[in-house]
C-alpha cells in the first residue's frame, strides 16, 4: 500500500468539501479560491501528488492573492477542471482500457448483443470494447426490438434460448423489417443440435456459433460479417462510376429516416443537385472527360459534407444529398459553402482549362409518411427554380420556410463525489452542437435530489450519467424508478460502476441501463461513450 494513501484520502476529501460549499454560493472570493490553490500546491507534492501539486502552483501564480475579483461557480469550476483531472487519476489510477480505441470519430463498428445472460453481456462487451469496437449489450428481447432502429448496429449477436422471447423470434422481426438492407445476424447457443443450427441458417442466420466459444475465434467471425456488410453494401448500394450511394440506397435510408422520425419527431431534408451545362461538357470535352467532371464531383460531395450526410447519384449528372437530423437553416447553409468551394475547383483537358457549377434544390421533409416521390418532386421543382434563375444558386421548396428554433437535450449529471461533477460539466460544456441543438445541463448531488426534481420532466429528451451508488438513493434504485415512467423512453442512462460491482452491472442491465462504464475510467473513453450516445438521441 502507498505510505501516503491516508493523506491522500484526506488530502481530497478537503478539496471536495470545498467544491460542496461552493455549489450552494452564487459568488466565490478570489481570495478563498487562491487560498486552496495555495494549500494544493503546499501539500500534494508532500504526499506523492507532484504533479497536482505543480499544476496547482502553475495556476496560483498566474493571480495575486489581493485581486479584486468575484468568481462565479461556473468559472471556478472552469477554471480548476484540468486540476481536478488530475486529482481524480492520481487517486483511482489510469484506466484498465486504452483511451485510444474510443478517438475514431466514429469510425469504430457498432455490434448489438442480446442475450439475458448478463454474465455472457458483461464479458463479451468488455472484450470487444477493448479491441475498439463499440458494443450497446440489451438484456430485454423486446427492448432490443425497439432499439434496434435507435442503434443502428453494423453487426447484431443474439442469444437463442432466452425468458421473453426467443432469439428466433428476434431474427425473424428484424429480417422483416431490413429488407433490402444487410445486417449481418449471429446467432450464439449452448444448444448446438443440428436442428437449432439448420433452424438458424434456414430463418436467414448469417451465421451460428455455440457457447461457450473462444473469444479469439469469435473475433475473428464477427469481423469477418463486418466485412461482408462493406462488400455487400459497395456491391448492391453503391454506383459503379463514381462510387457513391445509388438509387437503390435512397430509398433504403429514406425508410430509415421516417422510423426515426415515427418515434422522436426529428425532421430532415433533401437536396436535388444538378451540374449545370453538363451536355456542353460532354459535347465539348468529350464524354470520358465528363466521366471525370462526375466522378470528381461525386468526391468532392461526400469529402465536404458531414459523415452522417448521404449523398446518393440519382441518374446522370444529378445528385441527391440526405441530411439527417438537420434543419432547413444548417442544410441550407452546408450546401452554400459546397456551391462556393466546387465553384473554385478547376478540371484540365489537354491544354485547357475550365470550372463547373451546379444548381440545388431543397425540401425539408417534415411529414416522412408522404412517399418518398412526394418530397423528390418538390425539391426537383426548387432546383427548375434554381435553373430558370441563372443557375449556380440554391432555392428552397416553396411548401417551406427557415425554422428558428434548436432542440433542446437535456443532460444530467447524478454523483455524490463534488470532482466528479465539477470535470463532467466541464467535459460536457465543451462538446460540440453544431446549431442544431443546445444542451441543457444539470449536476445532482444524489439520486433522491434528482428524482424530485422537476427539470427533467417534461417532453425533452434526457440523458442521465448516474453514479451507482450514492447515499439516500442510489443509482439502481433512480434507474428503476425512471424505467417505470410512461415515458421511459426519454431517457438515455450511462450507469458508473465500480470495476468489482459486477452485481450491480448486471442488475443495471437487467433494469434497462443504455451503457454503463466502470470507475476508474479514463475521460477520453467515457467522452466517446457520451458522444455515442448524444449522436442516438440528437
Amino acid at each position: 500500500m502507498d505510505k501516503y494513501s491516508k493523506y491522500k484520502v484526506h488530502f481530497l476529501r478537503n478539496i471536495r468539501k470545498r467544491l460542496e460549499e461552493w455549489e450552494n454560493v452564487e459568488t466565490i472570493p478570489h481570495q478563498d479560491v487562491y487560498r486552496l490553490l495555495h494549500s494544493i500546491a503546499g501539500t500534494a507534492t508532500m504526499i506523492g501528488l507532484t504533479e497536482v501539486g505543480e499544476y496547482a502552483r502553475k495556476l496560483m501564480n498566474e493571480w495575486s492573492e489581493h485581486d479584486d475579483k468575484q468568481w462565479t461557480r461556473g468559472e471556478v469550476k472552469q477554471y480548476l477542471a484540468h486540476l481536478l483531472k488530475l486529482c481524480y487519476e492520481n487517486e483511482e489510477g489510469p484506466s484498465l482500457i486504452s483511451a485510444e480505441h474510443y478517438v475514431k470519430k466514429g469510425e469504430e463498428p457498432t455490434i448489438l448483443l442480446i442475450d439475458d445472460d448478463l454474465s455472457f453481456l458483461m464479458y463479451v462487451k468488455e472484450y470487444l470494447e477493448q479491441i475498439g469496437w463499440y458494443v450497446v449489450a440489451i438484456a430485454d428481447p423486446m427492448k432490443a426490438i425497439v432499439s434496434f432502429y435507435d442503434v443502428r448496429p453494423d453487426c447484431v449477436v443474439i442469444d437463442i434460448h432466452m425468458n421473453k422471447k426467443t432469439g428466433f423470434e428476434i431474427l425473424t422481426f428484424l429480417k422483416e423489417k431490413l429488407k433490402q438492407q444487410f445486417v449481418p445476424m449471429v446467432m450464439v447457443s449452448v444448444d448446438c443440435e443440428k436442428e437449432t443450427r439448420m433452424k438458424s441458417y434456414e430463418m436467414g442466420a448469417d451465421d451460428f456459433i455455440p457457447k461457450p466459444f473462444d473469444m479469439d475465434e469469435f473475433i475473428v467471425r464477427i469481423r469477418r460479417q463486418l466485412e461482408r456488410k462493406k462488400l455487400i453494401d459497395e456491391l448492391l448500394l453503391l454506383d459503379e462510376l463514381t462510387h457513391v450511394y445509388n438509387r437503390k440506397y435512397l430509398k433504403q435510408i429514406y425508410e430509415q429516416l421516417k422510423n426515426e422520425w415515427l418515434r422522436s419527431g426529428e425532421t430532415f431534408c433533401l437536396a436535388v443537385l444538378d451540374l449545370d451545362y453538363f451536355k456542353q461538357i460532354n459535347d465539348r470535352y468529350g464524354h470520358l472527360m465528363g466521366d471525370v467532371v462526375l466522378k470528381q464531383f461525386a468526391h468532392f460531395l461526400k469529402t465536404s459534407t458531414r459523415a452522417s450526410d448521404v449523398v446518393v447519384r440519382f441518374g446522370g449528372e444529378e445528385f441527391i444529398i440526405v441530411f439527417p437530423k438537420t434543419e432547413l437553416d444548417v442544410a441550407f447553409s452546408i450546401l452554400e459553402r459546397l456551391k462556393a468551394t466546387f465553384s473554385k475547383q478547376t478540371f484540365q483537358s489537354e491544354d485547357e482549362t475550365f470550372s463547373c457549377t451546379f444548381s440545388c434544390g431543397i425540401v425539408e421533409v417534415t411529414k416522412p409518411t408522404e412517399p418518398l416521390e412526394h418530397w423528390l418532386s418538390l425539391a426537383d421543382s426548387a432546383l427548375y427554380d434554381a435553373k430558370n434563375s441563372g443557375r449556380n444558386c440554391i432555392k428552397l421548396s416553396k411548401t417551406t420556410d427557415l425554422p428558428s428554433y434548436r432542440k433542446v437535450i437535456k443532460i444530467a449529471v447524478v454523483d455524490d463525489d463534488a470532482i466528479i461533477r465539477a470535470i463532467m460539466t466541464d467535459l460536457l460544456q465543451k462538446l460540440p452542437t453544431n446549431g442544431k441543438f443546445a444542451y441543457d445541463i444539470q449536476t445532482f448531488k444524489d439520486g433522491a435530489e434528482f428524482i424530485g426534481s422537476d427539470w427533467h420532466r417534461g417532453d425533452f429528451p434526457c440523458l442521465v450519467i448516474l453514479d451507482g451508488v450514492m447515499p439516500k438513493m442510489d443509482g439502481l434504485e433512480v434507474l428503476q424508478l425512471l424505467r417505470n415512467q410512461k415515458d421511459s423512453a426519454r431517457y438515455k442512462i450511462i450507469m458508473l460502476t465500480s470495476r468489482n460491482s459486477e452485481k450491480d452491472i448486471a442488475r443495471a442491465l437487467e433494469l434497462g441501463a443504455d451503457d454503463y462504464i466502470t470507475k476508474p475510467f479514463n475521460w477520453l473513453e467515457l467522452e466517446a461513450r457520451i458522444r455515442h450516445m448524444l449522436k442516438r438521441m440528437n
